[in-house]
C-alpha cells in the first residue's frame, strides 16, 4: 500500500464511510477505489483516470486534491504526455487508416467543384455566342410589307423607313440580352489527417485546418454520455480539464494560436467540432477509449 492510499483510506475510516457508501457518493466502482488504496494503478481505465479517480476520492473524504498531487506527485502517474511524437510532424501526405473508402471520400468534394467550373464555362460561352456575336434580330416577312403597299393608298417614303430603322436600331435591349450575373461559391476550409500515431492504450491524431480564417474549437459529451477532456494551446497552457456530462459543451477561440491539444478520457462519448464542422475521428473510439487531437491551423495569407 502506498503512502497515498494509506492517507485516503485512513481519512475515509475518520469520515466513518465504507467503500460502498464512498462508491454510491463518487460514482467509481469498488474495485477501482480498493487499486487507489492500494496504489495498484494498473487496474484503472488509464493515467487519465487514475488522476480524475484520486480526485474525486480526495473531494469525498474532505481533502484537497490540489495539495495532495504536489505532495505525493511521485506516486500519481502522468496524465498527459506533453512531447508528441517526432513522425507526427507536418507531413504532405494523407495515410488513413481505411485507405481506399477515405481516399475516395476526399476526392469527392473536388469532384463536385471541377463539375460545377465546367459548367459554368459552358453557359458563359452559350450567352457569348447567342447574344453577343450572333447580334439575332426580328426577322421581317416581306410577302406582307407588299400585300400592305398595294391595298394602302399612301406611299412611305424611303426617308421614312430610315427613321423607322434607326428607331429600332437605338432602343435598349432588353432584359434577355443582359448576361446573368453568377456569384462564386465561398471556398470551403479543409480538414485533413497528417499523422495517426498508436501507443499501448492510447492513440493521438494530427490534423490540419486551412482555408479558414478563424478557428473556433468546440468539444462536448454526447447526449446521454460522459467524458472527461482536457483542452490546451500551442504553449502547453491548459484552458480546461473537466468532466462533461448529457450534452455539456466548451467553446474555446484559437484564431491566434498555431495548435489546439485536445484529450478525451472516453472518445465514444466525445463530440469535436471545428468551425461548426465535426471532426471525424480516424482511430476508432472502440479500439482506443483514450484520444489525442491535436488540430494544427495553417492560417490564410493576406
Amino acid at each position: 500500500m502506498t503512502e497515498l492510499g494509506s492517507r485516503l483510506r485512513l481519512e475515509r475510516e475518520k469520515k466513518g464511510l465504507s467503500l460502498d457508501e464512498l462508491q454510491n457518493i463518487t460514482r467509481i466502482q469498488k474495485k477501482y477505489l480498493i487499486g487507489i488504496e492500494e496504489g495498484n494503478y494498473e487496474i484503472l481505465p488509464g493515467k487519465f483516470y487514475a488522476r480524475a479517480f484520486i480526485k474525486q476520492y480526495a473531494e469525498a473524504v474532505g481533502l484537497e486534491h490540489e495539495i495532495l498531487f504536489e505532495e505525493y506527485k511521485k506516486e500519481i502517474p502522468l496524465a498527459y504526455e506533453e512531447d508528441l511524437p517526432e513522425q507526427l510532424s507536418r507531413v504532405s501526405s494523407r495515410k488513413p487508416v481505411s485507405a481506399s473508402g477515405s481516399k475516395a471520400m476526399e476526392l469527392f468534394p473536388k469532384i463536385l467543384v471541377a463539375i460545377f467550373v465546367v459548367a459554368f464555362l459552358v453557359l458563359i460561352w452559350y450567352l457569348v455566342t447567342t447574344y453577343v456575336w450572333t447580334g439575332e434580330k426580328p426577322s421581317v416577312n416581306n410577302n406582307n410589307a407588299q400585300v400592305d403597299i398595294k391595298e394602302s393608298d399612301e406611299i412611305v417614303s424611303p426617308d421614312t423607313q430610315e427613321d423607322d430603322v434607326s428607331d429600332d436600331d437605338t432602343a435598349t435591349p432588353s432584359e434577355e440580352d443582359e448576361e446573368p450575373v453568377v456569384e462564386e461559391e465561398p471556398v470551403r476550409q479543409e480538414i485533413a489527417v497528417l499523422g495517426v500515431s498508436v501507443a499501448g492504450k492510447e492513440a493521438t491524431t494530427t490534423y490540419s485546418l486551412s482555408n479558414a480564417e478563424a478557428f473556433e474549437l468546440k468539444v462536448s459529451a454526447t447526449s446521454e454520455g460522459e467524458t472527461w477532456v482536457k483542452i490546451a494551446d500551442d504553449s502547453n497552457n491548459v484552458l480546461l480539464s473537466k468532466l462533461l456530462k448529457n450534452g455539456e459543451e466548451q467553446t474555446f477561440d484559437f484564431t491566434n494560436a498555431s495548435e489546439a491539444h485536445v484529450r478525451a478520457g472516453r472518445s465514444m462519448d466525445t463530440e469535436i467540432f471545428v468551425n461548426g464542422e465535426k471532426l471525424e475521428f480516424e482511430v476508432s473510439p472502440e479500439e482506443k477509449t483514450v484520444q489525442n487531437f491535436v488540430i494544427q491551423f495553417i492560417k490564410t495569407e493576406e
